[in-house]
């Protein structure tokens, strides 16, 4: 049996498209969405934008359970994962095997918003305020009208198809 050090059924690096090439050049932050549900997904292409409110905006997939959830609902969080979240984050991402359940194997508190992680320092409540289909996926809207702020950590990077450190 051989260990791949890379995914051994990807396309060749060129015959990728160039978009999908450059946007695995990006390193983006990995975050943890969840809503009234309880319904989750990872989402790397997020971004906060600050102003009065300040607004969230990210791509997820218009068929997955997160989006109907915060279609059902109107509200989700948002949490950045921190380095030791890589088995979570595959498991809401759909790479990893969740038995029992995507919410089983964490402690998670009830918010107005959706589920958090127990030991989420940071994260922020949001309001959804529009949707529309962006490329292959779902630009997500939103308000964002709650945000906790815990200590700094070490974040989730994605980068090249891998999770990366910041060391």
């Amino acid at each position: 049996m051989t260990i791949h050090s890379s995914d051994p059924f990807a396309s060749p690096e060129g015959e990728r498209s160039p978009v999908r090439r450059l946007r695995g050049r990006l390193a983006s932050a990995v975050t943890l969405w969840t809503a009234p549900g309880p319904a989750g997904l990872t989402v790397s292409s997020a971004l906060v934008a600050d102003g009065e409110p300040g607004l969230v905006l990210g791509l997820i997939d218009d068929e997955s359970q997160l989006w109907s959830a915060i279609e059902r609902h109107g509200t989700f969080t948002v949490a950045p994962l921190r380095e030791p979240d890589r088995q979570l984050a595959d498991r809401f991402a759909g790479l990893m095997p969740a038995a029992g359940g995507l919410f089983r194997s964490q402690q998670w508190r009830e918010t107005d918003y959706g589920p958090v992680l127990a030991d989420a320092g940071t994260w922020a409540g949001c309001r959804l305020t529009g949707s529309r289909p962006y490329g292959w996926g779902l630009l997500v809207e939103a308000t964002i009208e709650h945000v906790e702020i815990g200590p700094d950590i070490d974040p989730l990077v994605y980068y090249r198809g891998r999770y990366r450190d910041l060391r």
